[in-house]
């Protein structure tokens, strides 16, 4: 047996084995974390670990000796400024903001960059507050859902990264009461512009914007839209539906593979005439006996009158021929124009006539003809409009106007599979805002009746070439 000899040191190599097999276990995990090339590498993130990943990228460095934790600055670059100068504003040293643009220049043109980008810089002050700030992190969105971030490794190396958020479509149920106008209110429950425009165009020949709409209506809208894991939405779709004070509206792709929007029973959204042929205008005069505001006496006011400004674009009320596009005495600048049925509209005080406005031009519902003025006996801009019957001026707030034809026949099962679809969605939100249900319909879809349909004969030339008798000039 080996003798024991107190001089000599005992050597034991088990724990210095399992010291060097830790030893080698953090610098690999030191390695994952921190290396990589230089070159962004693009990453497929959910919010959770993009948020986080930015929050270690910029929080590695605030533990540095000497400087406070790093607080982000947004900056926005001015016309006329560089790259570097806008991160020099920031307030860290040259060569930090020369480094971090040299960075980003790998994934970026640093060079042709337009006035009104923007980014957040993260940024450390030294505690003593004697010298330039130390950039700790930069991170600028380069698209809907795509973001460059600049951060510092342990080694005080600036670090590119490429982060990119999945998209995803969805449909979008959102109900809500009137708070202010239609377009605030439905901003407040999530939609945009685009649809607000668009469900807005819709009712426009049922609900006058200014006067029908009251505080705590309800209204529901269904619209597509593009998001990202995180919520944010970098596209808007189409408007799938909306109602607006009991009266619903659904969209609906037909065989022939046309896009038009249906009422609950299957008529279409498109009425005969627009009720109003100017967008976002209140009404300041109404149909019937009035004191005239020029000739200073009581005179029928045949027509009524829209207070918009001048060169407000001036809107088709429906299919048909221009009849007249001239000078017409009290009415100015004057736009006749005949639809089918016996109707015929007319629009007054224009300041000039839109392109291809001249007799005997088509028209179809809602083109622009003209714009809105104060030309003839007028005190002020706005839009005189009249609708005529067989040659008969008509209140066009009281007129009873046809209205659209029923879906197709061949149609009937999937616009009620649509309209199924839909309200299984806007139930919950209906709930949500506590709206009521709407009844249900009390007749059901069916083919278009010879009555339901205006007729159509073919307006030839001849037919307008002249003003119809009886049709005298009168100032509105």
């Amino acid at each position: 047996m080996q003798e024991f000899d107190p001089r000599r040191p005992t050597v034991r190599f088990a724990p210095k084995v399992m010291v060097a097999i830790a030893g080698f276990a953090m610098l690999g995990v030191g390695w994952k974390l921190t290396a990589g090339p230089v070159a962004p590498g693009t990453q497929t993130l959910d919010p959770a670990a993009l948020t986080a990943l930015q929050h270690i990228a910029f929080a590695r460095a605030e533990a540095q000796p000497g400087f406070d934790h790093g607080q982000n600055i947004a900056v926005e670059v001015r016309p006329g400024e560089t790259l570097e100068a806008a991160v020099l504003r920031s307030g860290v040293a040259p060569t930090d903001a020369r480094l971090a643009v040299r960075v980003l220049a790998q994934a970026m043109d640093t060079v042709n960059i337009r006035a009104g980008m923007d980014f957040v810089a993260s940024v450390a002050r030294p505690q003593d507050r004697r010298g330039p700030a130390r950039l700790i992190g930069l991170s600028m969105r380069t698209g809907a859902a795509s973001t460059l971030t600049v951060s510092r490794t342990f080694d005080g190396a600036l670090r590119l990264r490429e982060l990119e958020e999945v998209v995803k479509p969805e449909t979008v149920a959102a109900c809500g009461r009137m708070h202010g106008s239609f377009h605030e209110s439905a901003m407040a429950v999530g939609a945009n512009a685009g649809v607000i425009a668009e469900a807005s165009k819709l009712f426009s020949h049922k609900i006058d914007f200014s006067s029908d709409i009251k505080a705590g209506d309800p209204f529901c809208l269904v619209f597509d839209r593009k998001v990202t894991e995180s919520g944010r939405t970098v596209e808007a779709g189409g408007l799938q539906y909306a109602e607006i004070k009991g009266q619903r509206f659904y969209g609906f792709t037909r065989a022939d593979g046309k896009r038009t929007f249906l009422d609950s029973i299957g008529k279409s959204i498109k009425g005969f005439l627009l009720r109003a042929p100017v967008d976002g205008a209140r009404i300041t005069s109404s149909f019937g006996f009035r004191r005239h505001p020029i000739l200073g006496y009581n005179k029928m006011h045949q027509g009524i009158d829209f207070g918009v400004g001048t060169g407000t674009p001036i809107l088709a009320a429906g299919d048909g021929v221009v009849v007249e596009c001239r000078r017409w005495g009290g009415y100015g600048n004057w736009v006749r124009i005949r639809h089918a049925g016996g109707y015929e509209t007319g629009y007054g005080h224009l300041s000039r006539f839109g392109k291809g406005c001249k007799a005997g031009a088509h028209v179809s519902q809602g083109q622009v003809i003209a714009y809105s003025g104060s030309t003839g006996a007028s005190t002020g801009p706005h839009l005189h409009y009249e609708v005529w019957l067989k040659g008969k001026r008509v209140n066009p707030l009281g007129a009873k106007i046809p209205t659209g034809n029923s879906v197709d026949p061949r149609d009937v099962a999937a616009f009620n599979a649509t309209k199924k679809r839909i309200e299984a969605l806007i139930a919950p939100r209906r709930t949500a805002a506590a709206i009521p249900a709407p009844e249900a319909p009390k007749a059901t879809p069916v083919a278009a009746t010879p009555e339901d349909k205006v007729p159509t004969k073919k307006l030839a030339r001849a037919d307008f070439t002249a003003p119809r008798a009886g049709l005298k000039p009168r100032a509105g």
